[in-house]
């Protein structure tokens, strides 16, 4: 059955969720019932109903010890974990320890209810299918979901679970900083060379810069760095700090000027970290509601001299946008296998590069997965050889971070014909979800081929 090929997708935050619909060949936001295009994370619960949105953020003063907010926080982690128990201090709402897990307890009239984080974060996604289904008139259930690029494995899996109990087919999980980029047509055309793209990603709760590097429709994260310390309520606080003592609206930049610097440190220590310096970084990308404070784009302006700043669709739609987009690329192609899709869609966890050596000993390596790559993938590489060569040798190595490359296997080519032309080869990678890699090489001009195979590291 052919449809109209409309899906959404979805950017889960800290405070806020958004979702936008791909259709006709377009990404746009879409507005709730209450007519506002980002919907409070936050869920009220009452005796006989649940409430999700601007209503529940507002009743949160009366109903506080019954209102969720910020559940991602928890989504997917242990109930010892650090970021748990800091929730658990800062929340009205009380979190209780279930078989290790944290749980929320919610009193409804007269009895007490347990709600798990991956309840709260489903009533969540419903309202973002509600959302998008009145927007579009149909159902809708493919979408394409973001999660910041520290989210382990498991707090993946839980967002996965609470959209897939909401009633969604999840396509796949994209990283924030790559929607960002998507929404922008970042990295879309092939021709262009390698450069270095910056994303700035200021929310409600916490602020995170990533580097990646863009070649030719590949994204690949040089180097990102989180900082839940600091987010667009801690402005809010300083401010309402500040006018609960006296008003004088200009001198709001005064009173946060720590807060503005240390916004800003981050991608000082970033930089230094990927060995780049701000002329090295080719455009600026701002996301998340607080990047807009007038203050903060000029001190990013200010850090990268004529560089492109990229701000002009809204901050905090940008990333529903770019999954929405992704969504759209996903849709329109077939051969999914079913089987393929109820598993975890997973991003590879480190580079796979390929390393040629020739007769002179000199060593090349070349990168044929980029790590973050969303699974499965399948990758064509060509390269060339000396013509004098009756063999090759070709290595296939991993590379973790900022760890030396390892190892994983050898190719080996024999019997090439010399020739005065170089040897075109092709290498075609494919990576699994379950992180196995498989590598081919052709030898174009007489077709002579060999493969291997490396199991997943477990």
């Amino acid at each position: 059955m052919f449809s109209s090929m409309s899906a959404i997708g979805i950017h889960f935050g800290y405070t806020c969720a958004c979702v936008a619909v791909f259709k006709d060949g377009r990404a746009d936001v879409v507005a709730n019932d209450a007519g506002d295009r980002v919907t409070p994370a936050v869920v009220g619960y009452r005796d006989t109903e649940q409430i999700v949105g601007i209503a529940a953020k507002q009743g949160q003063v009366r109903n506080a010890a019954n209102t969720v907010v910020k559940v991602k926080q928890v989504l997917g982690r242990r109930f010892d974990d650090p970021v748990t128990q800091m929730h658990k201090a800062e929340t009205k709402c009380k979190v209780i320890n279930r078989e290790q897990m944290p749980c929320y307890e919610i009193i409804c009239g007269e009895h007490t209810e347990l709600v798990a984080p991956e309840d709260v974060a489903k009533l969540i996604f419903k309202k973002m299918k509600e959302t998008a289904q009145s927007a579009l008139g149909s159902d809708v259930t493919d979408t394409v979901i973001t999660v910041p690029f520290e989210f382990a494995h498991s707090q993946k899996r839980s967002l996965r679970e609470a959209a897939e109990a909401a009633g969604f087919h999840v396509l796949r999980m994209i990283h924030e900083p790559a929607a960002a980029l998507l929404a922008y047509n970042v990295g879309q055309d092939y021709s262009s060379g390698n450069s270095h793209v910056l994303v700035y990603k200021l929310g409600g709760t916490s602020l995170s810069v990533t580097v990646l590097q863009v070649n030719g429709g590949m994204l690949r994260v040089v180097s990102t760095r989180t900082d839940h310390s600091i987010g667009g309520e801690s402005f809010t606080q300083a401010l309402a700090q500040h006018l609960a003592s006296e008003f004088r609206r200009a001198r709001f930049e005064l009173l946060c000027s720590t807060l503005f610097n240390k916004s800003i440190q981050p991608i000082r220590s970033l930089l230094d970290e990927a060995g780049l310096c701000a002329g090295d970084i080719n455009k600026v990308v701002l996301c998340g509601g607080s990047s807009r404070i007038p203050r903060l784009q000029q001190m990013i302006r200010e850090m990268f001299l004529g560089v492109e700043l990229l701000n002009s669709a809204p901050p905090d739609e940008m990333i529903a946008v770019g999954a929405a987009m992704e969504a759209g690329l996903l849709v329109g192609r077939d051969g999914l296998a079913p089987e393929e899709e109820s598993v975890a869609v997973d991003v590879s966890a480190a580079d796979i590069l390929l390393k040629e050596v020739d007769e002179s000993g000199a060593q090349t390596f070349s990168i044929l997965l980029p790590v973050g790559t969303p699974l499965p993938a399948r990758r064509h590489h060509t390269f060339s050889a000396e013509g004098r060569l009756s063999s090759l040798c070709l290595e296939v190595y991993q590379k973790i971070a900022m760890q030396q490359p390892q190892k994983l296997s050898k190719i080996i080519l024999r019997d090439l014909q010399p020739s005065e032309d170089d040897h075109n080869i092709n290498a075609v990678v494919t990576m699994k979800r379950d992180g196995s890699v498989h590598v081919s090489c052709e030898v174009q001009s007489s077709g002579k081929s060999e493969a291997v195979t490396i199991a997943a590291a477990s």
